[in-house]
């Protein structure tokens, strides 16, 4: 086993009800003047943000509400929520939502601590993170893993940049989680959640680095597991047997754990990242629309790896190496077609792009030539319009 570090301060509160402790759990990390960050119109029609209005209207903390947040956060958005922030005197943000909520309530807490600091700086690198508001979280979706996780993906949309940023600031203090809120949910939101958890996994299991079998046992079973509540969840978004693994995967996949001992590659999220970025299709989506092609240009790279995957996740059994490495990529194309994700450029509804169109994204992938992206098969630019152009059909 390899040598790892892994700090996972967010207390979870998972099960029936457990929205009914928001307002206690805020009180607990310090909130008193708390910004609410939500999306449309759902966490009002459910009645989840009206619950918790009024836990904090019986405990007297002082609350603003936040909405708008759309699937790709916007800088422009985060700019206003900081604005709205500073005015109420916020203490604590409280997400209320999936993934873009509280990629962008991260934002806000990390702008809001910073005043004299635009926040897109700390996602370019220009200034270091040094401090921030703290962060709650109720979940609805079970996807990004953001409840959990180091990470927060903003799109600047005045330069059309989509930018992650890793910093331990990035977790939350408590992640609500009951699995009963998700039964709103369309089912493509559902199959982009399934997507992205699954990749969240993949882009960890796929690295240079081996030796870690119990890493692999968690992401193996992980995997099996999403494959096989995906498709009841698909069937019956309010199977809640269904939807509570779900939602505890989408955690698990992004904490840390699936990776430990080994790199990130999230390759595939990068290139991923720029598709949502130029066309503002949904992140599962663009991660699906990829992953094939990816698989096909890296597969060369570990036969055995790819192979070893087809077997412990996909139950594949071929006599020779290289078939069952291309058998297990197929089955992992043809599940994502199954719950109705894009796997190449049509289908994702962008049509078949023009051979300048995908210099360009591969020229913003690697941000000019100033980065390779990767770690399997480290990818420069014409590594990345390589695979663009696998799935580009």
């Amino acid at each position: 086993m390899n040598g790892f570090t892994f700090h996972l301060p967010t207390e979870i509160i998972f099960g029936k009800g457990a929205e009914a402790k928001t307002s206690a759990l805020v009180r607990k990390y310090g909130g008193r003047r708390v910004l609410i960050v939500y999306g449309g119109g759902s966490a009002v029609r459910s009645g989840l943000l009206g619950q918790i209005e009024g836990q904090f209207k019986r405990d007297g903390t002082a609350y603003r509400l936040y909405g708008g947040v759309k699937p790709n956060p916007a800088a422009g958005h985060v700019r206003e929520g900081i604005r709205a922030a500073l005015d109420f005197g916020a203490d604590f943000i409280l997400a209320v939502g999936g993934g873009s909520a509280i990629d962008e309530a991260k934002a806000i807490a990390h702008g809001t601590k910073n005043p004299g600091t635009d926040f897109w700086s700390f996602w370019t690198g220009e200034a270091a993170l040094e401090a921030s508001l703290p962060i709650g979280t109720v979940l609805t979706i079970a996807a990004a893993g953001s409840e959990t996780s180091v990470s927060a993906v903003i799109t600047n949309d005045e330069t059309g940049q989509k930018r992650g940023l890793g910093s331990p600031y990035n977790r939350p203090c408590f992640a609500v989680m009951n699995p009963e809120w998700t039964f709103f949910l369309p089912k493509y939101q559902i199959a982009c959640g399934i997507t992205d958890i699954m990749m969240h996994t993949l882009e960890r299991y796929f690295t240079p680095e081996g030796g870690n079998r119990m890493t692999d046992e968690i992401a193996e079973g992980l995997l099996r597991t999403v494959i096989d509540n995906g498709r009841a969840a698909m069937k019956d978004p309010s199977d809640y047997q269904a939807m509570s693994e779900l939602m505890w995967c989408g955690s698990l996949s992004h904490n840390g754990l699936t990776g430990l001992g080994r790199p990130m590659d999230f390759s595939v999220h990068q290139m991923g990242h720029e598709l949502s970025a130029r066309f503002d299709v949904s992140h599962g989506a663009s991660l699906s629309a990829v992953w094939g092609a990816w698989a096909e240009t890296c597969l060369l790279e570990d036969v055995k790896r790819f192979a070893h995957y087809a077997r412990s996740v996909w139950g594949v059994d071929c006599a020779d190496v290289g078939e069952e490495a291309r058998v297990g990529i197929a089955r992992t194309v043809e599940y994502f077609e199954e719950i109705g994700m894009p796997t190449c450029f049509s289908k994702l509804g962008i049509g078949v792009l023009p051979e300048e169109e995908i210099a360009e994204l591969a020229g913003r992938c690697v941000y000019r030539g100033k980065r390779k992206i990767g770690q399997l098969k480290p990818l420069d630019e014409e590594g990345v319009a390589a695979v663009y152009r696998l799935a580009n059909r």
